[in-house]
């Protein structure tokens, strides 16, 4: 085969992947819809009966199985003058249960009932009794719909459709979004609650040190301080410099000692490498550091270098957090300034103008955000102390909104954004249904596409 009929024969195989790839996707997504519909028995004026024309009732649509097996565990169906109890299987065409082989397969006996678009073939049980169908067309609008919602470019993309919702309705769906988030948020402190077998001040320590990284280097920092125990730096803690030693070295920030003149670079170089060989480290590498379009002030060294400052201070953090009861106490605990080297220094070997360097009000907020009030969520949710919960959410509700495009966005859109809680539940939306397409599963996207068709079939 000459080279310019391998380029025509890759470019036309290449476009038969891509047709079979839209198919599969607009195949996969006509099928969501149909789970959808029936789950949340949106079924529109569709005859309740099946294929053989016996009326169909449903009691109770199931469980939907997220797993392999039947799509709807423990419906509840009546069919003619008898009640079933099972499972529900869906298609597009009765076809795919062959396809798919489920006559073969005794996990597909107990299916009650199989759901389509399109009833082409009879199906069957591995004993060979007959299944009963009932044809479910998807509603063109609804299709419609949904295309237009997952198919936007921007960041809402439901944006066009929000003035046909009460205010009412979007502020009671960002409570629940507000409190899903910081939900996530503590289930994950909780995780790791367990990996450090209860101690508190250690999943600080990490969940601290994330919040340092402010986003752009905040996976960064939490591998960090996974790489180096707490404990290791307490028995250290009387002295800033081992302190920095352990922390930019694990950092991989100490990589060459030859690499400049400056002495204080080196006294950590020397310092790092007795305690590497104590405590048997293994730096993270280097190029998990981000600097692009980072200002100096947010440059990891100078964030490393705070949360030594802290460590050096004793680490009792969660401690005195727990007993703060506002923003303020909480902007006391984490006052630090910079002092000595860093004072003239943004990174190693570059000297700087003198310049006072701290964690600045905004940072502290965006740390009770992050940091301190998932912590107290999390200790309320395991000590089940409700007014330490209750504490949480108010530190939220009482700081003002983060700034940042997601939120931007959101206000752009027509939501009011007021407070920290806000900006949240704003997040949330974004990032756990508009950015994945999951508009089917968001209260807005469910009363977007379920506006259009009664709630009930017509029997």
């Amino acid at each position: 085969m000459t080279f310019p009929s391998i380029i025509i024969y890759f470019c036309k195989y290449s476009d038969f992947l891509l047709r079979k790839s839209e198919i599969w996707e607009r195949y996969t997504f006509m099928e969501k819809l149909l789970y959808y519909m029936w789950e949340h028995r949106l079924l529109g004026r569709v005859p309740a009966q099946t294929t053989g024309g016996e009326t169909i009732e449903v009691i109770d649509p199931g469980r939907r199985n997220p797993d392999s097996g039947p799509d709807f565990f423990n419906a509840k169906i009546r069919i003619g003058n008898r009640i079933w109890a099972g499972n529900v299987e869906m298609h597009l065409r009765s076809s795919d249960w062959v396809s798919h082989r489920h006559m073969d397969n005794p996990a597909y006996d107990s299916v009650i009932l199989h759901v389509v678009t399109e009833a082409d073939v009879p199906i069957y049980r591995t004993n060979g009794e007959e299944i009963p169908q009932w044809v479910v067309p998807i509603p063109v609008q609804l299709q419609k719909d949904y295309i237009f919602l997952t198919t936007q470019s921007r960041s809402l993309p439901c944006q066009e459709r929000l003035y046909e919702l009460s205010s009412l309705f979007l502020t009671d769906w960002f409570a629940s979004l507000a409190i899903e988030r910081l939900q996530q948020k503590s289930d994950r402190i909780l995780r790791q609650l367990n990996q450090y077998e209860g101690n508190w001040e250690e999943v600080c320590y990490v969940t601290l040190s994330r919040s340092m990284g402010f986003g752009i280097n905040g996976d960064a920092f939490e591998r960090l301080a996974r790489s180096l125990p707490l404990r290791f730096l307490q028995k250290h803690a009387d002295s800033l410099v081992q302190i920095e030693a352990f922390l930019f070295g694990q950092a991989g920030l100490l990589a060459d000692c030859r690499s400049t003149d400056d002495s204080y670079y080196q006294g950590l170089c020397r310092e790092y490498d007795f305690l590497r060989n104590k405590f048997s480290l293994t730096p993270i590498p280097p190029e998990c550091w981000k600097f692009s379009r980072l200002r100096p002030t947010n440059f990891p060294h100078q964030r490393i270098a705070l949360l030594a400052q802290l460590i050096h201070r004793g680490f009792q953090l969660f401690a005195n957090l727990l007993n703060c009861t506002d923003e303020k106490e909480v902007q006391t605990v984490f006052e630090i300034h910079l002092e000595g080297y860093w004072h003239t220094h943004y990174t190693f070997g570059t000297t700087s103008l003198p310049r006072s360097k701290t964690l600045g009000r905004g940072a502290i907020r965006l740390l009770i955000i992050n940091c301190v009030a998932p912590l107290l969520y999390a200790y309320a949710v395991r000590s089940g102390n409700e007014r330490i919960a209750d504490r949480a959410m108010r530190f939220l509700e009482e700081l003002p909104a983060e700034d940042n495009h997601i939120v931007r966005s959101v206000t752009a859109a027509g939501i009011k954004v007021r407070s920290a809680l806000d900006s949240q539940a704003a997040i949330q939306l974004y990032t756990s249904y508009c950015d994945p397409h999951k508009c089917i599963y968001c209260r807005i996207g469910h009363r977007l596409l379920s506006s259009h068709f009664p709630k009930e079939p017509t029997p």
